[in-house]
């Protein structure tokens, strides 16, 4: 069953990684996974890493390991802002289970409650969602 398109954007701090109609967006905010569809009522959260799948069609899925950033949905467009969105064919899996266990050390070394342990961690939480995008799960 074919739904009505909208526009969708996805921009990361190097430019724009997708700029097209699609018929679906799926991702993952803060408090839990979302998909939106056409006329879907205005929006805006925080992003979480996950696989963002972006529906053309039901069977022109486009993919990306997506990272933390800002979804906004407003008139019928959607709008994410992530440092992050990349091809999954374009990630290197035994490179990003390197920086995991990096980042894993490193918030062991930190301090307690400081930014630097939280920095490790978010990282580390991006870097598993990398994995499994890697991983096709």
């Amino acid at each position: 069953m074919a739904h009505t398109k909208f526009k969708c954007q996805v921009l990361t701090p190097e430019g724009e990684v997708f700029n097209d109609e699609v018929e679906m967006v799926s991702t993952r905010t803060a408090v839990g996974s979302l998909g939106i569809l056409a006329n879907h009522a205005p929006l805006m959260g925080m992003l979480e890493p996950t696989e963002l799948r972006l529906y053309k069609t039901e069977s022109d899925i486009v993919r990306y390991a997506q990272s933390e950033g800002y979804l906004q949905v407003v008139n019928n467009e959607v709008l994410l802002l992530v440092e992050e969105a990349v091809a999954p064919d374009s990630l290197n899996r035994s490179d990003l289970e390197e920086k995991l266990r990096a980042c894993e050390q490193e918030a062991e070394r930190a301090d307690e409650d400081s930014e630097e342990r939280e920095r490790h961690l978010r990282d580390a939480r991006r870097y598993k969602a990398f994995i499994d995008v890697s991983s096709g799960s």
